[in-house]
């Protein structure tokens, strides 16, 4: 099978919101008036980002997923994206698979795929996604990273951790029941975009991010980026780790009890969450609330922006913590 004929079995269709989309030199799109695009990348390279042995299906749609996770925390509706493509070989069984899993999630986002490349070589994938952000009253209300407020509540959508922990899993350091273990892994391969989140908080959240690399490291952007410190609650953020409840509701294995500080770690510099951290200010608690009602998307205040520079994390009794967590970093 050839190049143009890959594309065009696995990948081209008609276009619904594009002007153009695959099969030219360029894709075409006409942004509504009073609108900015919004436009990201996200790159996943095999034995970086993913097993060998993920499921094509998952890894499709976690494509598209950490890119859409970054049209969310900026506020905006996914419009369409590129797909750039390197494989090893063509393998039709896998190929189907993946586009399976990655058009079932554009579809559900209405974010059509407009074009991109593909080559041979090392299993690479390069996604571009491409969004829209209204503009009222020439004022943009696109979510940045740069507004946060001595005094806002600091927020985090869904749960936290739990990749982290079926990352350790595969990596042999923990020993978990297979229901807790699928769970974290589902969390692992297929995390939600929170897309609806993103949307409906825009004129409510002073700043957002989306949380990729771990908790504290990317709230430490908010924070440089805004000027400020914060507090957080270093015990809630940890409970917020979905499979420590299945967990305590498993009959554990002798020895296979997890501390106290993994479940912190995991939750504060865990990484591969994709869920969103936001502040805004406490006037807006019940304008925060309905947000997540109305995105059907859980919503837990753990901590408070403050103007002394900093990161500060407390315990259950507000003692102040060491803060000894580091995010990831690919060249660290």
């Amino acid at each position: 099978m050839g190049e143009f004929d890959l594309i065009a079995r696995y990948f081209q269709r008609p276009v619904q919101r594009a002007a153009l989309g695959v099969g030219d030199d360029c894709a075409l799109l006409q942004p509504g008036p009073g609108m900015q695009l919004a436009i990201s990348s996200d790159m996943l390279l095999e034995g970086r980002h993913f097993l060998s042995t993920v499921d094509p299906r998952k890894l499709g749609h976690k494509a598209l997923a950490v890119n859409l996770s970054d049209l969310a925390a900026c506020g905006a509706k996914p419009l369409a994206f590129t797909l750039a493509l390197a494989l090893p070989r063509v393998d039709e069984n896998w190929l189907a698979e993946f586009a399976e899993g990655l058009l079932a999630l554009a579809n559900a986002h209405g974010c059509e795929l407009i074009g991109g490349d593909t080559t041979q070589g090392p299993l690479n994938i390069c996604i571009t996604v491409l969004g829209e952000v209204p503009v009222v009253d020439g004022r943009s209300l696109a979510l940045l990273r740069n507004g946060a407020c001595a005094g806002d509540d600091l927020y985090v959508s869904g749960t936290l951790g739990d990749a982290r922990l079926a990352l350790e899993v595969f990596r042999g350091t923990v020993s978990v029941p297979a229901p807790v273990f699928e769970a974290a892994r589902a969390r692992m391969e297929q995390p939600t975009p929170r897309v609806a989140l993103g949307l409906a908080l825009r004129g409510i959240a002073t700043a957002a991010i989306d949380v990729s690399d771990g908790l504290l490291g990317d709230l430490g952007h908010i924070l440089q980026q805004s000027g400020v410190g914060a507090t957080v609650e270093a015990d809630l953020a940890a409970s917020l780790v979905a499979a420590r409840a299945l967990c305590a509701a498993t009959t554990p294995r002798p020895g296979s009890e997890i501390a106290q500080n993994h479940w912190r770690s995991w939750a504060l510099a865990g990484g591969d969450d994709y869920e969103l951290l936001f502040t805004a200010p406490p006037a807006a608690r019940a304008r925060v609330a309905n947000a997540a009602s109305s995105s059907q998307t859980a919503v837990t205040r753990i901590g408070q922006i403050e103007q002394q520079s900093g990161l500060r994390l407390v315990d259950s009794e507000g003692r102040e913590l060491p803060n000894k967590y580091s995010s990831f970093d690919h060249f660290a």
